[in-house]
């Protein structure tokens, strides 16, 4: 479905906050800002919160960029223009000061705080800040007025949690009313979590864990950031505003996972592939968004594929594929096997290389196996390779290779030789 903005609402605009470096995301962040790292074999992070912005008719949107923001900038000029959206999103970077020195942004309330002025043209009531490495299906426009309802300056979408997922973050404790009276930032300790606990709770799922998703009224946000001159929204001004009141929490109850680690995004895919309880890809109604490849459908050829996805333009001979996500422009020769893996596709099938003027095939080698591994994009694999973890690394850091939770990586742009073992 195309956007209808006729219908859109002029009185809220969408800010994406895309500036993390991704530290917890490496080896796959060395090359890629952390929102433009590809998820789900055709799309990239930072689509999620784009598309959930403009399938809930917010059709303002600033997408504040820092590290390796250029392929950040492309990846938005070359897909959103395309469905008429170029002059509704607007990206932005750090300024230079008059010494032309680029003043860095500190945190993400210092990205919103020096970038301001640019929100004040939206000429919008309401605000809706975004993270731009989150997975989730909302409809803002339910959350947007239930801000209306409550006359709220800040409302914090949350979601009911286990009290493992509580300590890794901010927790919410709120009265009959949904309006928040407390909150703590990934609490440690029992007597801390005891004093989170929900009103009414099932027997797991105890607290109310802030997903980082904030509407504020834009006078309010203001009023915060003059009053808190910190850096960050969890850890400094969320408690700040908590004091000033007229804070609430909407609480959603869908699918939402927050891209911290390398197990978080290799689940996240793994999760597609098997159909089970994960970002919705499939709604017609609310499409993600992300560039129109143009590919041809794959192509497989004598290969068994089980619970797994096969995107557009592939080349596929193996023997076997299972319980694997298999990205664009992906060729897998003779032979071969992939097993839980994510191989993250390429936005080319080769490469001219610069020093011999010879063409370099991303491919999977004849008789390659590949067993719970991430391939980046732009990876050339030889024949006879085994990327099987046979020391059982739990972490391990190499020059092209590395594990990060026995999850096998491979960064963009690696040649693995013939015959190589891992």
């Amino acid at each position: 479905m195309l956007f209808d903005q006729n219908s859109s609402l002029e009185n809220i605009a969408s800010v994406i906050l895309a500036g993390g470096k991704g530290t917890r995301l490496h080896p796959l962040t060395i090359n890629h800002a952390k929102p433009s790292v590809s998820y789900g074999g055709r799309y990239r992070l930072i689509d999620i919160p784009i598309s959930n912005s403009l399938n809930s008719k917010i059709n303002k949107i600033l997408v504040i960029g820092q590290y390796l923001p250029d392929g950040l900038k492309n990846h938005l000029d070359n897909t959103y223009s395309k469905y008429n959206f170029s002059k509704d999103i607007e990206f932005t970077t750090p300024e230079k000061d008059k010494n032309n020195n680029l003043v860095f942004y500190e945190g993400t309330a210092d990205a919103v705080r020096k970038n301001i002025k640019k929100i004040f043209k939206f000429n919008s009531d309401y605000i809706l800040i975004l993270s731009g490495d989150q997975l989730y299906n909302i409809d803002f426009k339910e959350m947007y007025e239930f801000a209306k309802k409550n006359d709220a300056d800040l409302t914090i979408a949350s979601l009911p949690v286990t009290k493992n997922d509580a300590k890794r973050l901010g927790i919410l404790k709120t009265n009959e009313n949904f309006e928040i009276i407390d909150f703590f930032e990934k609490p440690q300790k029992d007597e801390i979590l005891n004093s989170l606990k929900m009103l009414k709770s099932n027997d797991k799922k105890k607290y109310l864990g802030s997903m980082g998703i904030y509407i504020f009224k834009t006078k309010s946000l203001e009023k915060l950031l003059t009053l808190d001159p910190r850096d960050d929204f969890g850890k400094h001004l969320i408690p700040t505003q908590l004091s000033l009141g007229k804070t609430f929490s909407y609480i959603y109850n869908g699918y939402w996972e927050d891209i911290g680690t390398i197990k978080s995004f290799y689940e996240a895919n793994i999760s597609l592939s098997l159909s089970k309880c994960g970002l919705k890809t499939y709604d017609e109604i609310n499409p993600i968004y992300t560039t129109a490849h143009n590919l041809p459908g794959a192509k497989i050829k004598n290969s068994l594929i089980v619970d797994s996805i096969i995107c557009e333009g592939c080349i596929i001979e193996a023997c076997k594929i299972s319980r694997s996500m298999i990205g664009i422009r992906t060729r897998i020769n003779k032979n071969a096997l992939i097993e839980d893996s994510v191989l993250l596709g390429n936005t080319t099938y080769n490469s001219l290389l610069n020093t011999k003027n010879i063409r370099n095939t991303f491919e999977i080698g004849e008789n390659t196996i590949i067993k719970k591994a991430i391939i980046d994009e732009h990876v050339k694999i030889g024949k006879n390779v085994k990327l099987i973890n046979k020391n059982n690394y739990k972490n391990f850091d190499g020059k092209e290779i590395f594990v990060k939770d026995g999850i096998i990586i491979v960064t963009a742009e690696s040649i693995i030789p013939n015959n190589y073992e891992f």
